[in-house]
This record gives structure tokens, sequence and C-alpha cells, in this order.
């Protein structure tokens, strides 16, 4: 609806009441498991279809985001299996990269999955190897990378899709928020009006620190957020001056899992979502108020 180009639509499940709809808003389709495909081949039979498979390697530190755990639901790994639905689809998708950021363990991977399922990725027409590359970090040596993917492109004859993952969105966005509050309880404490647990709920899930810079001054702050839970801290930094009411801070790199996973815990207001133009404008995009959050409820 708002981009152009191709829409590749998958799911770990589809169901029966929502098949149709997606078909309708995808140009391709990429079911979890055979079982899946089965389910819905003859009402998929005029779209292009892919089968995700699992190659059973990862890149993930964090097992709760590791496709590839013990007893995965991410995908079918059996390539006899596979072998079984090879002629109603065109393509497949791995997605088996978590913020790898590493090059050579990518190229190594993606060994590993020829090694396993060359022979049936030369049957297909496109592959799409997900998101979760990290090519658009600094020092990424990007020439090996595209290097690498066109000579995969070239030995086995197909479409080679990445996924616009966190990649993509890298450093372009802010979590603008606001001192509330200051106070000292055997370190430096500021509470500004935003919450990790409803905005940046990631940083929760994963135990990390939210990121500012510079963060080299001399005066130290755990910021914290306005929510009842306890743990609602975004991390400690050091700021070049005394933080005191009514001091704007930018939490870095915000855009990555946050709009689609904010929340309305303890009925914290959303933050306005704005875009700042190349010449410093700021343009309102959406911003929300007690109805937003009222009709989110019921």
């Amino acid at each position: 609806q708002k981009f152009a180009g191709e829409t590749h639509a998958y799911s770990v499940a589809y169901a029966d009441n929502e098949i149709e709809e997606v078909l309708e808003n995808s140009d391709k389709i990429i079911f979890n498991t055979i079982g899946q495909f089965e389910r819905f081949k003859e009402a998929s039979q005029n779209k292009t279809r892919g089968l995700r498979v699992n190659p059973q390697v990862s890149t993930s530190e964090f097992i709760i985001a590791d496709p590839a755990r013990p007893f995965s639901r991410l995908g079918e790994w059996d390539p006899k299996r596979i072998e079984s639905v090879i002629d109603d689809i065109s393509g497949f998708m791995f997605h088996n990269n978590c913020e790898n950021n590493n090059f050579d363990r990518f190229d190594e991977m993606l060994t590993l999955i020829e090694e396993r399922f060359g022979y049936l990725i030369e049957k297909m027409q496109w592959i799409s190897l997900g998101g979760g590359i990290h090519f658009t970090g600094e020092g990424y040596p990007i020439d090996q990378f595209c290097a690498r993917l066109k000579a995969f492109s070239d030995k086995y004859g197909v479409q080679v899709y990445l996924e616009p993952g966190e990649a993509s969105i890298t450093k372009s966005t802010t979590l603008e928020v606001t001192v509330l509050d200051t106070l000292y309880n055997g370190k430096n404490l500021a509470i500004v009006d935003s919450s990790i647990e409803a905005h940046m709920l990631d940083l929760l899930i994963y135990r990390e620190n939210a990121r500012m810079t510079p963060c080299d001054g001399d005066h130290e702050y755990m910021i914290c957020g306005k929510s009842c839970l306890a743990g609602d801290i975004f991390g400690e930094f050091k700021f070049n001056h005394e933080l005191k009411v009514g001091d704007r801070i930018s939490i870095e790199d915000a855009a990555g899992y946050t709009m689609v996973k904010k929340n309305w815990f303890n009925g914290v207001k959303m933050p306005s979502i704005a875009v700042k133009q190349l010449d410093g404008t700021i343009e309102l995009v959406r911003e929300f108020d007690y109805d937003d959050f009222m009709h989110n409820l019921s």
C-alpha cells in the first residue's frame, strides 16, 4: 500500500479466514511449512509460491531470536522432505541471520546452505536470504558482500532477495524524550516522559541499553522511564552538564522494532511520529491522544 515494488508475504502460520486477503495483497507468498503449503495449495495455485527453509545454522546471540534454536518451528530443515514439493514452488527463504555484521560468518553460513541444499536451490527461480545482515554497518565489506551474492545468483541461476531489515533503518530515527524529574538514590537518576516497556520494548526483552552519543561527559545519570515497572531503565549515560527538568535527550537508533511494538502500558502517552527534513524543518506525521488509548482497549 505504501511502497512500490514486490510484496513478499510470509507468516509462521496462515489462518483460513485470512489467506485470501494475504494472496490479494502479495506478489509472492512464502509458506513456513509443507503442511501449510499443502493446506493452501489450491487457494494459492495462481500465486508465486515459496517455502521457508531452516538451515539449522544462525548468528543470533540470543536464543529468543535464534531461528535455528533447538526444536525451532521456523521452516523446513529436511532436504528429502522438501523434495516432495519441489515442483510446486519456485523459491526458498533462508532467514538465519540476526544482527550479523561479520561478512566471513555470512559467507561461511551461505556455503553451508549451498552444501546442504544446493541441488534443490538450482531448481528454484528465486532465493530470499531474509534480513539480519548488517551490511550498512561502518566498515562492512560491501563490495565483497555484493560479489558473493552475485556469484551465488550466477551459480544457481536465481534472483536473490534481501529483506529490508534493520540494516536499512540503522541510525535513521531518534526517540526524543524530555526530563520530568531528577533525584539521587546512590546514583543520579533522571525520569523522562517515555518508557522502555511501552516504547522500546526490545531493550527490555534483550537486556540491552539504549544508545546516546556523545556519552563521555563528567555527569553520569541513569535515564529512567515513567511507568511503574521498577526496571524501566534506558541505561546509564555521561552528559557534559547536570540534567534539569525540561532538558531534551535524544535516544539514538530507535527505528527498529519500536513503532510496531509500542503499547499503552500504564497509559503512558505514545510518542508522536515526525520527520525531520533535510532543510531542518519538522513534519508531524502522527500524534496520539486519549481517544487512541481508549479505542485501543474497547
